[in-house]
């Protein structure tokens, strides 16, 4: 394992310089300043800090590593040393645990390593993708253009996220906001009502009795055991979601759910095909790019039928006939790519096909937002209005519950 040195030394004009370097001992440390013509004068050991590693916060997120990627294409391309603009990015970046990684990946290129290989050392950071990516780039001398398009394939990326996230964040804060409301009626509220109901004798109607005998349920043990049997039952799928199968079943049937089934299949066609696209554009191999691409897939039953793709054009098929025969993904799509495939202009096929379903997943959540504001509220006000006129009904027979 590299350790990392603190150094300082003179060039052969005189000039004093410092730095860290990742080596394995003070004799390539020496040998490495050499081949850079300066004459150490100071070599140790970086002491280590303690470093708390706190449960929130401070962690590296999508929106750093973008800003980031973009910055350091910007530097590659103006002409700054890969060293120098990572040095320069280092003490700029904001979020401390990053800088801390970019120092550490400029010691590791200023000891020898190439670019890719010190991103490799750092997957907390930096995905598969992006590594594989940078190698490409590297390889072929375009590491700044190959940059630029990780930067773009990120920002849309996390923007497609966000528009999910969106669309299923107001429905689920409406149900549990509403779910409270009902539960605080039938549990405080309805008690009193039924208390004062039942010095009064006579019979209730029927609505009325449903609400009392809910609210008798809930507020005693049956509704310690409906919370018992919910957390059980979020537990159980959760553990279920955790084997191999039960990810396979779980991830299966949420893309044939009614309303959100239809969103995600859109999102995850938009990821495969701006995924794929962006690598095979990069450089990656074919191949290399269908294993990455169903790794960051985020649905198993996609990942599955990636893997039964890339085993098939392994073969020496076509990339469209084996996902044809997988039926996850739309005709539409598959017969784009095949006419991609035709031209031989398979990276930009699917950049177009990934647009597409930008625009598609946009208009899904406009319409899914749509379309469950007023329903959410006609559920709401419609339970919460029949406990109200159950309770109420009484009150209007009140002269008849007398005699």
């Amino acid at each position: 394992m590299a350790t990392v040195f603190q150094w300082s030394g003179k060039t052969r004009a005189g000039a004093v310089e410092g730095g860290e370097m990742a080596a394995g001992s003070r004799d390539e440390v020496v040998t490495q300043l050499r081949k850079r013509n300066i004459i150490p004068t100071s070599i140790t050991k970086k002491k280590k800090g303690i470093v708390i590693n706190l449960p929130f916060g401070g962690g590296i997120k999508e929106k750093d590593v973008v800003i980031f990627t973009r910055q350091f294409s910007t530097m590659i391309d103006a002409g700054l040393p890969l060293v120098q603009a990572l040095d320069i990015l280092a003490s700029q970046a904001a979020n401390k645990r990053f800088a801390s990684i970019i120092g550490q990946i400029k010691s590791e290129v200023e000891g020898g390593s190439t670019y890719a290989d010190a991103l490799r050392k750092q997957p907390k950071a930096f995905s598969e993708l992006y590594v594989n990516m940078v190698a490409a780039g590297e390889a072929g001398g375009i590491l700044d253009t190959v940059l630029n398009r990780l930067a773009a394939y990120m920002e849309k990326a996390i923007k497609l996220k966000r528009k999910v996230k969106g669309a299923l964040t107001y429905p689920i804060i409406v149900t549990l906001v509403a779910v409270l409301v009902v539960t605080i009626i039938m549990v405080k509220v309805v008690p009193t009502f039924s208390q004062m109901f039942s010095s009064l004798g006579g019979t209730l109607p029927a609505p009325t009795r449903i609400v009392i005998a809910l609210s008798h349920f809930l507020a005693g043990k049956g509704g310690l055991f409906m919370l018992v049997f919910i957390a059980a039952a979020a537990i159980g799928i959760f553990q279920f979601g955790r084997t191999k199968k039960g990810r396979l079943v779980i991830d299966s049937i949420i893309l044939k759910l009614p309303i959100f089934g239809i969103l995600l299949l859109k999102v995850a066609v938009a990821k495969f095909t701006r995924t794929l696209g962006t690598l095979i554009g990069s450089g990656v191999p074919i191949l290399d790019g269908l294993d990455i691409t169903a790794k960051t897939a985020g649905n198993k039953r996609i990942e599955g039928a990636v893997i039964c793709v890339k085993n098939a054009v392994q073969e020496g098929k076509t990339l469209a006939e084996p996902l044809t025969e997988q039926k996850v993904f739309p005709n539409m799509v598959t017969q784009m790519i095949s006419v991609g495939e035709s031209a031989g202009a398979l990276d930009a096929m699917l950049s177009k096909i990934a647009d597409f379903y930008d625009d598609e997943v946009d208009a899904a959540v406009s319409n899914l937002t749509a379309m469950l504001e007023p329903l959410l509220m006609v559920f709401l006000g419609g339970v919460i209005g029949f406990i109200v006129i159950a309770m109420y009904l009484p009150i209007f027979k009140m002269g008849q519950l007398i005699h």
